[in-house]
């Protein structure tokens, strides 16, 4: 039995009249005929009561029309997915990112998804940088949110979103924002930082503000979460330097104060593979 012979089957099914359905089908009326006499020698059953007048289903023939238009219907349906699939237009990408993603560049990247391609699903992981890098590189990512200098040679970057610094202090400091001229101001309070394993180079960043100013940290806490930060900040353990777009999103008894006279900014990147064969890639990152 060949996919043709229930594509012969259905149509002599549909149109009861073998000339028809020869005709449909751009084959000879004698050549259907054989056809079909080899699928119900196949079968082992009379699919159709036939004489020079009619043709008729047999109640095997009506079983066997039910369950061909499933099948028929189902390679049809599969074909379609397949060239959505290929096309981009359907499909899962799988998307590392960090904390500060979330707030704005992440739910931005997942709205326009939502809007132009609905058929897309998307699988989140919150990971620190380096282990995106390494999942990407494994395929086991298709992007990555990510704050680095430079990545590896067989992965491409893009800046993003390029954000500013501030400073994170209990709501109840007595330095106010009018006040603030210089994280130097500072220098005597404890530091609640991002871990290296967070971002190495922005942790470095966050060090080269304050030699900038004149001291290096009393560095307390450290955490890869923003999160724990802030918790830290508002129980009075300490002060934080941030990206400003993370003040979005919580609602606690702390204060950003963006830092004045700095010529230093952090950049969230995207990062991919570009031997990536996942089709919805390429439409994702036209978004981006």
């Amino acid at each position: 039995m060949e996919l043709r012979h229930l594509s012969y089957f259905q149509a002599v099914a549909e149109e009861l009249n073998y000339r028809k359905a020869a005709e449909r089908l751009f084959i000879s009326q004698p050549g259907l005929s054989r056809q079909i006499k080899q699928l119900e020698e196949e079968l082992g059953v009379q699919l159709f009561e036939r004489d020079k007048k009619h043709v008729e289903l047999t109640a095997a023939g009506a079983f066997l029309k039910g369950e061909v238009d499933f099948v028929l219907n189902h390679l049809e349906s599969t074909k379609q997915q397949l060239l959505e699939i290929a096309a981009g237009r359907e499909g899962e990408l799988r998307i590392g990112f960090l904390g500060s993603a979330s707030n704005q560049v992440l739910p931005d990247l997942l709205k326009k998804l939502n809007s132009l391609l609905p058929k897309i699903t998307t699988s989140l992981e919150e990971l620190s940088n380096q282990m995106q890098v390494e999942m990407i590189q494994k395929d086991k990512l298709d992007l990555g949110f990510v704050r680095l200098a430079s990545v590896p040679e067989d992965l491409e970057m893009k800046s993003v979103f390029r954000d500013t610094f501030s400073l994170v202090v209990p709501s109840d400091h007595p330095i106010q924002a009018k006040s603030f001229k210089s994280v130097g101001q500072f220098a005597a309070d404890s530091f609640v930082l991002f871990s290296s394993d967070y971002s190495n180079y922005y942790y470095e960043q966050i060090l080269g503000i304050c030699r900038d100013a004149g001291f290096m940290p009393k560095i307390k806490h450290k955490s890869v979460h923003a999160l724990t930060i802030f918790r830290l900040v508002e129980n009075g353990l300490g002060v934080a330097i941030v990206p400003t777009s993370l003040q979005k999103g919580y609602d606690l008894k702390v204060r950003f104060m963006e830092i004045p006279g700095i010529s230093k900014f952090t950049e969230l990147s995207v990062i991919w593979k570009p031997e990536n064969r996942n089709p919805v890639l390429c439409k994702v990152l036209e978004m981006i």
